[in-house]
């Protein structure tokens, strides 16, 4: 369906579950992290996480702007 601009009403409202499966996924990614961190937290250990992982980090401290985007 198309409205007079010819734009897609779908390419005009994009998919509302994107940000869901990529924050999904990024935690999926951080599981271990966040467990070894809620078990004994270091900095050490912190710092690693964020090296190892830094797209899962990434994804998880844009969210806000990915749910202002796709929401």
């Amino acid at each position: 369906m198309t409205d007079r601009s010819g734009v897609s009403q779908r390419r005009r409202h994009p998919a509302r579950w994107f940000p869901i499966l990529l924050i999904l996924l990024a935690l999926g990614d951080l599981r271990t992290e966040v467990q070894l961190l809620s078990d004994q937290f270091t900095l050490t250990g912190l710092g690693y996480a964020i090296r190892h992982h830094q797209l899962a980090v990434v994804v998880l401290l844009g969210s806000p702007s990915l749910w202002r985007r796709f929401g």
